[in-house]
């Protein structure tokens, strides 16, 4: 288990290119397990702009660190 939390304590909002990058998962695969109910949906944050939440994240990247372990 990582002894420092992945991403700040107070919540950011993430775009899609820096949840790709923590996640290590392409832009197609974020949104089919978004389809499938399998990974955080994002927050609109403008007309055409969607970004997600950091503890969302952290908690997903928690979640199959867990299931690998």
């Amino acid at each position: 288990m990582l002894s420092k939390p992945l991403l700040h304590t107070t919540t950011q909002l993430l775009r899609r290119r820096d949840v790709e990058q923590l996640t290590g998962l392409s832009r197609s695969t974020i949104y089919r397990m978004m389809a499938a109910n399998q990974f955080p949906l994002p927050v609109q944050v403008g007309a055409k702009a969607v970004a997600w939440r950091s503890d969302d994240i952290a908690a997903f990247i928690e979640s199959r660190a867990r299931r690998i372990a």
